[in-house]
């Protein structure tokens, strides 16, 4: 059974091709600056091809197009028709009423378009890419993997907001959570390496889009993100959270519309909004290397805001045994990752520096002493939505 899975983002496409008799990856790619004439296009496969060249994919039936002909390439590609392709998996992110993993009809589809407004930047490229998937592929079932489902087991006293209940039953206004895939992976891969499901686990997918999540016995208990994606800790260009009320100010006394307070909060907030400098965090430890006192508070502001959540989800969980980092940032950024660790010694973490100088590693990166386990854990998110595609047409 060979799966495509796809990730959509609102400029870049991300795919890669599993054989899941043997889980094994057969293609993958990426096209960046979907919807220009300058568009970057990178493949390799098993086949031997290799490449990261310039094209022009000024839409995503333009990247669908070429990516399909890039798996085929006239015969010679990994695949030789579309006939092979069992089904194609998307780690697609919110919907109202609906979560888990779907088949992605038309209604479902219409969910998703419902929450347009709250994740602006996730939901409308999915929804568009879906759909010429579902003209240039018909009849082959298009899955869903929500990120919202893996959070699905958080108690209600940990989902609830201090707001009338009616609005939570009857309109849906409650915690969801995100990132569930890359969670779900870490958490799994986390139990396998220690031999053990009966852990308490902090997961940080940190990445130019964060969240963390306390996973007790391999479920979600409580997560950083909410209704929106909004919430939680600074992201690239989010704001994570605020008060409400910054909003109501921006609009009553500093005559602000609600499409520019939109824009602020989405795209000029979180780490670009809180250094000047950038939304990468490579480009702003260099920058407060070099000097820049508000590039050096961001990163303390984010790193703060990271321990704290670690700190508030090792009390829900009644203990902590493992704090396990993913993502771009959470797999590569050894200072983030000491700067978080430190002065946490009282929880039982205690980085060891050597092996925390490592990017992109898997492994323990605490001491042999360190009564909590702190790891890295490169990610996988499309395994995940591979597997629940297998699954649901296997049971259908």
């Amino acid at each position: 059974m060979k799966i495509l899975v796809c990730n959509v983002g609102s400029t870049s496409i991300k795919y890669r091709l599993l054989d899941m008799d043997d889980e094994k990856s057969l293609a993958w790619g990426r096209m960046e600056r979907v919807g220009s004439d300058s568009s970057v296009y990178f493949h390799k496969d098993v086949k031997g091809l290799k490449f990261t060249k310039d094209a022009s994919i000024p839409d995503y039936k333009t990247g669908v197009d070429l990516m399909i002909k890039t798996l085929i390439r006239s015969g010679q590609g990994v695949i030789e028709s579309l006939k092979e392709i069992s089904s194609v998996g998307f780690k697609v992110v919110h919907a109202k009423g609906i979560t888990g993993v779907q088949l992605l009809s038309d209604d479902v589809l219409k969910a998703m378009e419902e929450y347009n407004s709250i994740a602006p930047a996730h939901n409308p490229p999915y929804i568009n890419a879906i759909r010429q998937f579902m003209e240039i592929i018909p009849g082959v079932p298009l899955i869903g993997s929500f990120e919202s489902g893996f959070h699905m087991t958080i108690p209600p006293e940990a989902y609830l907001y201090g707001i009338p209940y009616e609005l939570c039953r009857e309109h849906g206004i409650r915690k969801y959570g995100f990132h569930g895939a890359s969670h779900e992976y870490v958490s799994i891969r986390v139990s396998e390496l220690l031999g053990r499901s009966d852990l308490r686990i902090v997961t940080c997918h940190l990445g130019g889009s964060g969240s963390l999540c306390a996973v007790k016995n391999g479920h979600s208990v409580d997560t950083t993100m909410g209704f929106s994606l909004q919430s939680g800790i600074p992201n690239n260009n989010r704001c994570g959270d605020i008060d409400p009320f910054i909003p109501i100010y921006l609009m009553e006394y500093m005559g602000y519309s609600l499409e520019e307070v939109k824009q602020l909060l989405t795209k000029e907030s979180g780490l670009l909004g809180l250094s000047g400098v950038s939304n990468d965090v490579r480009d702003i430890e260099e920058a407060a290397e070099e000097g820049n006192e508000r590039a050096r508070l961001c990163i303390e502001a984010y790193c703060y805001s990271i321990k704290k959540y670690i700190g508030s989800f090792a009390c829900a969980m009644e203990g902590l045994d493992v704090v396990a980092f993913a993502g771009g940032i959470g797999e590569n950024g050894v200072k983030v990752r000491e700067r978080i660790c430190t002065g946490m010694e009282f929880l039982g973490i205690h980085l060891d520096k050597e092996r925390n100088n490592a990017r992109g590693k898997e492994g323990v990166i605490s001491t042999d002493a360190s009564t909590v386990k702190v790891m890295v854990i490169p990610t996988n998110e499309e395994i995940v939505v591979a597997r629940k595609a297998k699954q649901y047409l296997e049971g259908m």
